[in-house]
């Protein structure tokens, strides 16, 4: 029996979750739904793909095998798409870039007005979106290139088929309510509480990296995504919180100083960007190239 190509999407979206009721909300799908196309991928190549167990399912070797080829056709059909973007000697000037606050304000923007000079025939549209709104975007060539942010002191690893270009490291700051004794150690603050970082966060893995560096588990309140949320948190007394550095460049608000403590590290910005035979075409370069130039220039005391 021959394989339908189209459930290896399913296979994939397995692979990429995690789980079939993670990729069932992935595709809007129901869990019954993605198990009867697994169940039929099995039947057609006469093979065991999933190994289901009391804690959930893993990829067989075999499994993996056609996940990779799965994600390979994925890969072709964005390359596909491009390529007829590009007919008939049409040059796409057009890069979507997906990134969030505080790099879109201290690089993206900047690297826009630079470009409108350099190269005024490339059209630039930003969307602001979350990591893993980002990645799928890029993977589905929604996206072009997607900014986005790491600790790093953290190990961290591309996608295949995905490239990173580091852009900057920013120092973490120490932000505490004015009347709290400025700290000139982390084992001083860690008995005090802190603002709880979204999980997914650079933030968030920072506070871990930090916490173990103390040697002391530390109490958290609150739960923050926004640093103009920790900012404001902070300034009324409800706790202590690890921010970086361009999230504090245009002031901060009454009530909350700022402590640059040695051996808290830095955050990464990394640009990634699909990375095949076709990509990255020279407008992407273009905005790399930008986007470089521009975190060149930042400074930080």
């Amino acid at each position: 029996m021959t394989t339908d190509p189209r459930r290896l999407a399913f296979l994939l979206a397995i692979h990429r979750a995690g789980g079939v009721l993670a990729a069932a909300d992935l595709l809007h799908l129901t869990p019954s739904a993605v198990s009867q196309q697994i169940t039929r991928l099995e039947q057609e190549e006469g093979v065991k793909v999933l190994d289901r167990g009391p804690r959930g399912v893993t990829l067989t070797p075999i499994g993996k095998i056609l996940a990779d080829a799965a994600e390979r056709i994925e890969d072709e059909l964005v390359a596909a798409r491009k390529q007829i973007a590009d007919l008939d000697g049409a040059l796409n000037a057009r890069v979507v870039v997906g990134a969030f606050p505080t790099v879109t304000v201290a690089v993206l923007v900047p690297a826009v007005a630079l470009l409108k000079e350099s190269v005024p025939g490339l059209e630039i549209v930003i969307r602001e979106v979350e990591p893993a709104e980002a990645l799928r975007g890029l993977r589905a060539g929604d996206l072009d290139l997607v900014l986005h942010e790491a600790d790093a002191d953290a190990e961290h690893r591309a996608p295949k088929t995905m490239r990173d270009v580091p852009l900057l490291d920013e120092p973490w700051r120490l932000v505490i309510p004015v009347g709290v004794a400025v700290p000139t150690s982390l084992h001083e603050v860690a008995h005090l509480h802190w603002l709880g970082p979204d999980p997914e966060t650079a933030a968030a893995r920072a506070l871990a990296r930090v916490t173990k560096v103390m040697g002391h588990s530390v109490t958290t309140r609150h739960t923050f995504y926004d640093f103009g949320v920790a900012l404001g948190l902070v300034g009324i007394g409800e706790g202590i919180a690890l921010l970086p550095a361009l999230a504090l460049e245009h002031g901060v608000p009454e009530g909350v100083q700022v402590v640059p403590l040695p051996g808290l590290g830095a955050r990464r910005m990394m640009a990634r960007h699909r990375a095949s035979r076709h990509e990255p075409g020279p407008a992407v370069d273009a905005v790399l190239a930008a986007l470089a130039e521009v975190a060149g220039t930042i400074e930080f005391a």
